[in-house]
């Protein structure tokens, strides 16, 4: 079988599927008392956000997605709508079931980052419909061994309460690369797939072995085969080097960590990795109706920075629009708004909330003496990048930057990389814009292969510009923490890889057997190839020629 591997590793267990969600009767009774059995609802949806809230305390990015379900299982338009069916004599459970289809669909015409929401509501809908009727509540299968949960797809709140379970990997018939369950399992270091239709057929207890890396799943192996990936699979998970990245010839790759939130900081400082190469700043206000004060940015940008104390912090500010909507903004419906108002072109509009956090990010280095770097996103031109350095630079900000994820400033990176200290590559957004493909329409997440020749020849240009400047640069997309395409990366003139922090450690052992020549050459066999199919597998094979 195969799907999207979104989180690499190899697992070997019996399978445990996710107990299907209850199903609602539309010809069960109704409730004699309409306004009782609103009640009803709304005590359930009071329940399900306290528990999605509890589910939330952790912290990190898993934390702020269950903050974000547990706003929407309050939100009183989900609630009225419940009431309208209920008003027209529908059963009670199932009115809970009509109000949050009719929601899903409207998410589902939005797209973008409004699609992947779906999830999240259905999650809400069967823990409320479960409550109603008595049953319990979905969860996490407990068979006391490790297992491969199985599952149609995965909401943020199951998906969050994998880490205190035995599943050693996830496998879900729907979704995509940038999906909940793929971010949160790269986050957990599950090794995952996602998108697998066939998966479908999978019963409880079938063993499998399931390659994170490949998207690859194989049902009933044979005994020899089984013990071969057991094997595979127990020599990957003891690495043998620490500290700094570097080749084995000595050429240093710094190895960094990806982080949404303090509390994603707070974990992700005690990896054995050398700083944080990309902290997304608009996970922390996604549900925000209102915009954060300077106060409160000091705040959670003091915490985060006290975390990497003695080791850089790359912060990108907001990237907001298209798929990451911040209803403080206040942009406009857009018909496209991939092409839109999103990332730096939101200053456009709403130039204070950038320049609020300016000053809070100088003002939490100022209390901290954090090894401060700032980018702005989504970047197109040498003059947009010259204007938001000098703003930064205004601001007290003394090592400033911009991502190159968008065509026409990697066509134009030399003259870009004039106007800054450094660039980071975004190859998610990269691969969006050079293949036309929407990451958000799992229809085309072939298309957004991160091995596609194409857009690793616009990383080339970037790093080959970037090394005439003597200027660094990182990569910050999922890219980076694919073992085998980091030392392509590397082979690139790539400076530095940001990853989820869990994938560090496999990063460094490739970038530790191979040398910057050995890289150079798997590069150029990478870019030659005819698609990413063909250049994923001769990067593999040269790999394994190399000791």
């Amino acid at each position: 079988m195969s799907g999207y591997g979104v989180s690499p590793g190899l697992a070997c267990a019996p399978v445990a599927r996710l107990a299907l969600p209850v199903t609602t009767d539309p010809d069960e009774a109704p409730g004699g008392n309409p306004a009782r059995e609103v009640q009803r609802v709304r005590d359930a949806l009071t329940q399900v956000a306290q528990q999605l809230t509890s589910a939330a305390a952790a912290g990190g990015v898993a934390g702020v997605i269950l903050e974000a379900g547990a706003a929407m299982a309050q939100d009183p338009a989900l609630l009225q709508a419940a009431a309208g069916y209920i008003g027209q004599g529908r059963p009670t459970a199932h009115s809970v079931t009509l109000a949050v289809d009719a929601y899903c669909r409207q998410l589902r015409e939005l797209g973008g980052y409004m699609a992947d929401r779906v999830t999240d509501l259905q999650d809400i809908r069967n823990r409320t419909v479960a409550l109603l009727l008595g049953v319990p509540l979905p969860g996490i299968p407990r068979p006391g061994r490790p297992f491969v949960l199985v599952a149609h797809d995965l909401s943020p709140a199951d998906t969050a309460g994998l880490a205190d379970s035995d599943a050693v990997a996830l496998l879900t018939e729907a979704g995509g690369p940038t999906g909940h369950t793929a971010i949160l399992a790269r986050i957990l270091g599950l090794p995952a797939v996602v998108g697998c239709g066939e998966a479908a057929a999978l019963t409880d207890g079938t063993p499998v072995i399931l390659d994170g890396q490949s998207g690859t799943v194989e049902a009933h192996p044979p005994p020899e085969r089984l013990r071969q990936a057991l094997h595979q699979a127990e020599a990957g998970a003891h690495y043998q080097t620490r500290g700094p990245g570097r080749t084995a010839d000595g050429h240093s790759v710094a190895l960094l960590t990806n982080i949404g939130t303090a509390a994603d900081a707070a974990k992700a400082a005690t990896a054995d990795a050398e700083g944080a190469g990309l902290f997304r700043t608009e996970f922390l206000f996604l549900d925000r109706r209102t915009a954060p004060t300077v106060e409160e940015q000091i705040e959670v940008y003091t915490t985060a920075f006290r975390h990497f104390a003695g080791r850089p912090i790359t912060v990108r500010t907001l990237d907001a629009g298209s798929d990451k909507p911040l209803p403080f903004l206040k942009l406009p419906d857009e018909e496209n708004p991939a092409l839109g108002i999103r990332g730096l072109r939101t200053a456009r509009l709403q130039p204070d909330a950038l320049a609020t956090q300016l000053t809070a990010l100088a003002a939490a280095q100022r209390r901290t003496g954090a090894q401060l770097k700032v980018m702005a996103p989504m970047v197109s031109t040498p003059s947009e990048a010259a204007h938001f350095a000098d703003l930064a630079r205004s601001h007290g900000l003394d090592t400033v930057g911009v991502m190159i994820e968008i065509p026409a400033a990697a066509l134009r990176a030399s003259d870009i990389i004039k106007c800054v200290d450094f660039v980071s590559i975004g190859t998610n957004d990269l691969a969006q814009y050079v293949m036309a493909a929407d990451r958000t329409n799992h229809a085309v997440a072939d298309l957004l292969d991160l091995w596609q020749p194409a857009v690793l020849s616009l990383v080339a240009l970037v790093g080959s510009a970037a090394a005439d400047h003597w200027k660094p640069v990182g990569v910050c997309g999922e890219a980076a923490g694919d073992p085998a395409l980091a030392a392509v990366l590397a082979g690139l003139k790539i400076t530095s890889l940001s990853m989820a922090a869990p994938a560090v450690a496999a990063v460094r052992d490739q970038l530790a057997r191979l040398t910057l020549h050995q890289c150079q050459d798997l590069a150029s066999a990478a870019i030659s190839a005819a698609g990413p199919d063909q250049a994923r597998s001769a990067v593999q094979k040269a790999i394994t020629r190399h000791p």
